[in-house]
């Protein structure tokens, strides 16, 4: 989810119409594109204009945002005093937790909150009400570079570590740059560090929900990885600490990477180089296919403003079939309802994207639901490439970041 450095408005003037009864929403929202020429800007625009041409009594104004930028510039619209009536974000336990949203269930008819894949619609819950409503979500599998495993007699894709460890071994003999590229760099470590954990038994909480980084199951993830990859050379040239996920993006797109863990857009960023590439799910440890991850973006509706019906029928809209489906395929990403999943599903031209739709109803995702959350995540991105360091003690690192994670919990950081 690549992100632009600029700032755009589309729809309505974003003021009240005196007297003529017209109600402006506004809406800020986070750019998936990688470029003016495809950004969210675009897609916002049209179905703005789609909408007021229905609802001529609501102006709906947007702003577009980076995803450097778009959580921080909402963060301070609500410290302001001046909350958006929703925003497209990152995370939405926080402003739950201060009673400053409405819940899915005042906003959204029967039938679309119930459209949800169940997955996405759980994981936006807080206490069992739902404030978070997926807008975009993506699995993650295992890619390889045919090209490379044939230079390297590499015949099939690794459906163990062992496997995938071996595969790394002769790709590095056939002076691949990076056999296996393991960012876990400050970017997005907390995605590639979670999928490992997953495909090792473990992950960021126990199934009665209380975190669990420095796991048993964790700490053998992790030593396996600086044991048996990182330690031999088989990650690189750049330290795993350093490596960002779109620095690793790019360079499977140039042709020096092997295997990395990577979403939808991969494909297109790989077909676009002439990579010829293929897809498995991730290896487990002794070949029994393990949970995969799943991420998901959030659309949350704030209730300063006091624009419930409003926003609930713009939402409706938001969500129908075509918007989402529109979405979707516009950015290479997985739908958030059943509706638009089943439609895609039985689309051949988004037959490639099927792969990472069957992974979908069994995703794990980050503990959103949190208020902690964010805090962890943060800690995660900054510490966790340090487990597989040179002269590093896996099981230290996990526990500090576990004491960490506990400390943010009881809101003692």
């Amino acid at each position: 989810m690549a992100a632009l450095a600029l700032t755009v408005s589309v729809g309505g003037c974003g003021v009240l119409g005196g007297d003529s009864g017209r109600v402006s929403l506004r809406l800020v929202a986070a750019d998936y594109g990688d470029s003016a020429a495809n950004s969210s800007t675009k897609y916002w625009a049209t179905l703005v204009e789609a909408y007021e041409k229905k609802h001529p009594d609501v102006d709906v104004e947007v702003s577009v945002y980076s995803w450097n930028d778009v959580d921080a510039k909402v963060k301070a619209m609500v410290d302001a005093g001046d909350a958006p009536d929703m925003a497209q974000i990152g995370s939405y336990a926080d402003y739950a937790a201060e009673d400053r949203l409405y819940p899915a269930s005042d906003l959204l008819s029967i039938p679309v909150q119930a459209d949800f894949v169940a997955q996405l619609g759980n994981a936006g819950k807080v206490q069992g009400q739902q404030y978070g409503m997926p807008f975009a979500a993506s699995t993650r599998l295992l890619f390889y570079n045919k090209a490379l495993f044939e230079r390297a007699g590499v015949r099939t894709a690794p459906t163990t570590w062992d496997e995938l460890a071996s595969a790394a071994e002769k790709l590095k003999e056939a002076d691949v740059k990076y056999p296996y590229a393991l960012p876990l760099g400050p970017e997005e470590a907390q995605a590639e560090a979670m999928q490992w954990m997953l495909s090792g038994g473990g992950g960021y909480t126990t199934t009665a929900g209380t975190y669990s980084l420095d796991s048993t199951e964790n700490v053998q993830t992790f030593t396996w990885l600086k044991d048996n990859l990182v330690d031999k050379g088989l990650t690189g040239p750049v330290a795993p600490a350093k490596l960002n996920r779109a620095t690793a993006f790019t360079a499977f797109a140039a042709g020096d990477v092997g295997m990395l863990i990577g979403h939808p857009s991969l494909m297109r960023a790989a077909q676009d180089k002439g990579v010829r590439y293929g897809m498995v799910p991730m290896p487990g440890r002794s070949g029994v296919r393990p949970l995969t991850m799943g991420v998901a973006d959030w659309m949350t509706a704030f209730k300063q403003h006091n624009h419930q019906d409003e926003i609930g029928e713009f939402l409706d809209f938001v969500y129908s079939e075509e918007n989402v489906l529109t979405f979707s395929r516009t950015y290479d990403l997985l739908p958030v309802t059943s509706s638009a999943s089943a439609a895609m599903s039985a689309a051949p031209s988004d037959r490639p994207l099927e792969p990472f739709l069957e992974e979908l109803p069994l995703a794990q995702l980050y503990p959103a639901g949190r208020t902690s959350w964010s805090t962890v995540a943060a800690s995660i991105k900054q510490g966790i490439g340090a487990a597989v360091a040179p002269d590093a003690d896996p099981e230290s690192i996990l526990r500090s970041l576990e004491t960490k994670a506990m400390a943010a919990e009881s809101g003692l950081s």
